[in-house]
């Protein structure tokens, strides 16, 4: 439950921020990557920012976790940011 409050707030920071209300779509697709995507497909999605090796080892560990999460809550979180990042495009 706390991984659901932090990726919301997370989503509400970065989308509904007043000086740039449009959500990037490489972040949309990662979130949902994040939430949905098997390892070796997500990895491959990560790999397009180029972020530090470390950086890439720990975002794999809380996916471990995310992953034991059952896949029907994933798909409802996930639903419930494209909700929130639509609302933030207006």
């Amino acid at each position: 439950m706390r991984l659901l409050v932090c990726l919301v707030l997370l989503t509400l920071a970065l989308c509904c921020y007043r000086a740039n209300a449009v959500v990037c779509q490489a972040v949309g697709s990662e979130i949902a990557g994040f939430l949905l995507a098997g390892k070796p497909v997500f990895k491959f999605q990560l790999a397009k920012f180029k972020a530090p090796l470390e950086a890439v080892a720990a975002k794999m560990e809380v996916k471990k976790c995310v992953d034991l999460m059952a896949y029907e809550k994933r798909v409802l979180i996930t639903k419930t940011l494209g909700k929130i990042a639509e609302k933030c495009d207006r």
